[in-house]
């Protein structure tokens, strides 16, 4: 399990650059609600990862992929909400970024043991 860690935080380091690339492109360049822009960039990244950790990490062989991917999507949509609301929660005390930065730790969390347990032992 170790192992699968270690891989899915690699795959999730790769979600952070798109996650913070394109929250910043969305905030920054197209003003964009922060929040808004940070779903945006989230749920890109959470894609993203799905395909990465189906074919890396866990090494998925599943027929059902749109039951995966919907299982994984549906983890990540909680993920996001548990993100937005540790971001609100942090940023009443840190920068928006810095703050992204707490909520996305606490979400990877969420999100390996919640896939590692129904994603892919579907």
């Amino acid at each position: 399990m170790i192992y699968k860690f270690i891989k899915f935080g690699i795959v999730g380091f790769s979600g952070l650059v798109i996650d913070f690339t394109i929250t910043y492109i969305l905030k920054e360049t197209l003003r964009i609600n922060k929040y808004v822009s940070n779903s945006i960039g989230f749920l890109i990244a959470a894609s993203s990862n799905y395909l990465l950790n189906r074919i890396w990490t866990f090494k998925s062989g599943n027929p059902e992929v749109f039951l995966e991917f919907t299982s994984f999507i549906i983890i990540s949509i909680i993920g996001l909400l548990i993100n937005n609301f540790f971001l609100i929660l942090f940023e009443k005390k840190f920068s928006f970024y810095l703050s992204k930065l707490f909520a996305i730790i606490i979400t990877v969390i969420w999100n390996f043991f919640s896939n590692y347990f129904i994603t892919f032992n579907l």
